[in-house]
């Protein structure tokens, strides 16, 4: 049987708020057009809102392919994530945290994640209680990634973030502030499972592209950070994956554009 191409579109960052009405219209509906697939690397909201998730929902209806997501910290600043989560989630956008989710010859693995820092600089779990429970979380964070990878059983998979797992897409970021925008921790799960691609978002000014140690591309996908950088097109990125045969890599479409 021969293969098939998937155009896969991904952006995070809408941080829709309660006067977003009609700002996000005419994106998705150019998604739509674009690709086969949309992936949401978390802030979907602002600030938090369950009126901003439904603002967002509202901005959907011009959206006309399949769409999986992730919440990001914006999402959880007013402690009602699960009401957010619920509502877009009722509008047929599929939410992970920690699953795997088989669509379209693809599988798309979720999660938050969370911060840390990289490599050398990563937070150690020792010292103070809050500091250990810091570092836990962004450890049962990377935990979930790995449980979701572990159920893959399609030939190309993707892992959807909001935090990145590698500081190389969060550089432009200031540095002091790099512990806060990712967790190598993330990174581990991903050097143990066979991943195609990974996208995530929050960082806004980070880089668009870098690679694992075990070289699977990552994408940083960030609104403001691809309108930032291409201001003459629509601020989403879309790859094809090649979808039934074994070994093709992702061809990359140019930022949005066939």
């Amino acid at each position: 049987m021969g293969d098939r191409l998937l155009r896969v579109a991904a952006v995070g960052d809408l941080h829709c708020t309660r006067t977003s009405h009609g700002h996000l219209r005419s994106l998705f509906a150019r998604i739509s057009e674009s690709a086969d697939l949309l992936l949401l690397a978390g802030d979907l909201t602002d600030g938090g809102h369950p009126e901003e998730a439904q603002v967002l929902v509202d901005e959907l209806t011009s959206l006309r392919v399949p769409a999986v997501g992730v919440l990001g910290n914006h999402d959880y600043e007013a402690g009602q994530q699960d009401e957010i989560r619920n509502i877009v989630t009722a509008a047929g956008i599929t939410v992970l945290d920690g699953e795997a989710h088989e669509v379209r010859g693809i599988t798309v693995a979720g999660v938050k994640g969370f911060a840390g820092g990289f490599g050398h600089g990563a937070l150690g779990p020792w010292g103070e209680p809050i500091i250990k429970q810091f570092v836990q979380e962004a450890v049962s964070e990377a935990l979930k990634l790995e449980s979701a990878l572990a159920r893959v059983r399609t030939r190309q998979s993707v892992a959807l973030l909001h935090y990145s797992p590698i500081q190389q897409t969060v550089e432009g970021e200031p540095p002091e502030i790099y512990p806060f925008v990712g967790s190598s921790r993330l990174e581990e799960p991903l050097g143990r499972y066979p991943v195609t691609l990974v996208f995530h978002g929050h960082a806004h000014r980070g880089r668009l592209e870098g690679t694992t140690a075990k070289n699977v591309p990552v994408y940083n996908v960030s609104l403001p950070l691809l309108a930032r950088t291409f201001p003459d097109r629509p601020p989403f990125r879309v790859v094809e994956l090649s979808v039934g045969v074994d070994g093709r890599a992702p061809l990359e479409y140019t930022h949005g554009y066939e």
